[in-house]
């Protein structure tokens, strides 16, 4: 791949340029940098409900079809706009991680029996505020949680989260994992879990569900990886005896660079074909990256170009604290100028406005001569962005959009 044509790796049937100018959603995006301003993050909905299609399309050409549900993880994106167009596509159900994203997905139009709760280090207060919404699911992330569940709510179902001491991720990067050999806070471990099932039981609680997620951003060549986490999981499915549903979580990611492949969503349905199909059980999947990621873009004002020693730097209005994954992740979103060129590009550092040494959008992008452009957009804006930001160096303002 040249050095022209890198920076346009990217391009699909939403998201092209044309005649040189950048469009996404159907629209010019130097329009948009003009109309809304910068910062400002816009949201295609197109795009969204596309996702959420071809998810659905590939569990319904297996035998799952009928026995398998999506909750949005809106801990990726909670635009009240987004999630009211969620909620009208009848396409999914809410996957929340707090009771402020609860009575959040409850005002844009969800009802609780269609949000399922998985979160950890509960409070007795939090917990007590989750038992007020009937229909809720909650799954259990600890010991503590089942004592408190069901003492406020005895009789009941619950699910239990579990740590399998394996984890997945983007190529490995394991700080998107949340199980593996580092012991960490989230779900009970084998060691535990016959425990917290006479901990139900002591409660009449009835263990319905097995939930665990272990990772994000997971592409095709993890597909093996995914596949022996699942199996690995029967081991608390079949502790359990009659368990209604299983919660695989969510992790399913997108390219962020050239050399990215799309996830095969048919490998990744036949995984679930293979290890679910012959089992009588409802399938829950959590994808929040997948169905939001690269449905969005952030625009941001260009402030200088200069060279310092062997980098040239590119200075934008905006830092890691409306967009952290780049920094805290190691993720990168790459930078899109608002028009092309065929002229020779150079790898240039992006970076933002935060007086922090972490605050780099991208090193060594290859891009065009940016001397008489205003803006840059960056790709796969959409999910864990907005939603992480932050007012550090009082530099928090930005804008978002849905765009139809």
């Amino acid at each position: 791949m040249n050095q022209q044509s890198y920076y346009r790796w990217w391009q699909r049937a939403d998201l092209y340029y044309q005649r040189e100018h950048l469009f996404f959603a159907g629209h010019p995006v130097q329009g948009l940098a003009d109309q809304f301003g910068t910062p400002s993050f816009v949201y295609s909905a197109a795009r969204i409900k596309e996702n959420l299609n071809r998810l659905h399309a590939a569990l319904n050409a297996t035998h799952l079809a009928g026995r398998y549900s999506f909750h949005y993880a809106m801990k990726a994106n909670r635009f009240a706009p987004l999630l009211t167009f969620l909620k009208q596509t009848g396409l999914c159900g809410i996957d929340a991680c707090s009771p402020g994203e609860v009575e959040h997905a409850v005002s844009c139009g969800f009802n609780p029996a269609e949000i399922s709760f998985t979160a950890s280090s509960l409070s007795t207060q939090d917990l007590a505020l989750l038992a007020r919404y009937d229909g809720i699911f909650m799954d259990c992330d600890s010991l503590h949680a089942i004592h408190c569940w069901g003492q406020l709510k005895p009789q009941t179902k619950i699910g239990i989260r579990v740590n399998p001491a394996m984890g997945i991720g983007r190529a490995a990067n394991d700080k998107l994992q949340y199980a593996g050999e580092v012991t960490t806070k989230f779900g009970i471990y084998q060691e535990q879990f016959d425990e917290a099932l006479e901990i139900a039981k002591s409660y009449g609680l009835t263990v319905s569900k097995i939930h665990f997620h272990t990772g994000c951003g997971y592409l095709t060549p993890q597909l093996e990886q995914l596949e022996r986490l699942i199996a690995h999981c029967f081991w608390f499915v079949d502790r359990v005896g009659q368990v209604e549903r299983v919660n695989i979580g969510g992790g399913l990611g997108v390219p962020h660079v050239a050399t990215d492949q799309p996830l095969s969503l048919d490998q990744w349905a036949a995984v679930l074909q293979r290890q679910f199909g012959a089992r009588s059980i409802q399938v829950e999947i959590e994808p929040g990256d997948y169905i939001v990621k690269d449905a969005g873009l952030l625009l941001l004002g260009k402030t200088f170009v200069e060279q310092k020693r062997n980098t040239v730097f590119v200075g934008v209005d905006a830092g890691f604290n409306i967009g952290p994954e780049p920094a805290y992740y190691d993720l990168p979103f790459q930078p899109v100028p608002l028009r092309c060129s065929d002229a020779p590009c150079t790898a240039v550092s992006v970076v933002g406005n935060i007086n922090e040494a972490l605050d780099v959008w991208y090193e060594q992008a290859w891009l065009p001569d940016l001397a008489e452009h205003r803006h840059l957009a960056l790709i796969n804006a959409g999910a864990y962005s907005s939603a992480m930001a932050s007012n550090h160096c009082m530099r928090g303002q930005f804008k978002e959009f849905l765009l139809f």
